[in-house]
């Protein structure tokens, strides 16, 4: 009690680091909410009774007024860490959407609870309308490219290909010469890797 479970939920965002995301801890977060329930029904029976006795809130300090600020702060507490743990979360979300594009992995959907789904496809959306709309696509590079061609190796068969307003044909292992913004999302998916010979 008194925000111990809010602080775990806390330390685990420090353990996370920027590349690995870890599964939401539901059973936490719900005792964490739980908690911060008790501490308000422990503040509002302190405030009734202080009323019922006839004194001011305000300016009254006995052990129910201490009791009452001691679980004011504690829900407080406990409602800054739940925030803190939903905004961290979803700042990892808007990250992958930036590294990966718009399909989560598998094993990635397996770690993010339904909300965070829900965020990830509207966010998803929201700015690929939003590209669409400027014609440019932002995921490409965040960087901005020393040379606006890459060497590139394709993993698998792809077969035949339209890049640029040309057919090319990938195979397995065959080396080409790209515009990077072509190949960029190519290599997000796993079907090519950039060739350092």
């Amino acid at each position: 009690m008194f925000g111990r479970r809010g602080a775990q939920l806390c330390s685990e965002l420090a353990q996370n680091d920027d590349e690995r995301l870890h599964r939401f801890d539901n059973d936490l977060f719900e005792h964490v909410i739980e908690e911060a329930n008790e501490h308000y029904h422990q503040l509002e029976t302190r405030m009734v009774k202080m009323q019922q006795e006839g004194l001011d809130i305000e300016t009254t300090q006995n052990r129910d007024y201490f009791g009452a600020l001691i679980h004011h702060l504690s829900l407080i507490r406990n409602k800054r860490c739940l925030m803190s743990y939903v905004y961290n979360r979803s700042q990892s979300v808007q990250r992958l959407r930036w590294q990966l594009g718009a399909v989560l992995p598998a094993d990635l959907q397996d770690k993010l609870n339904y909300s965070e789904i829900e965020f990830f496809k509207n966010y998803s959306e929201l700015l690929g309308s939003y590209m669409t709309n400027i014609d440019l696509d932002l995921t490409v590079d965040s960087t901005p490219p020393k040379d606006p061609y890459i060497q590139v190796r394709v993993m698998d068969d792809l077969g035949e290909v339209l890049l640029d307003d040309q057919a090319t044909t990938l195979l397995r292992n065959s080396i080409h010469l790209m515009k990077r913004t072509e190949a960029e999302p190519l290599i997000s998916q796993g079907l090519l890797e950039e060739f350092i010979g």
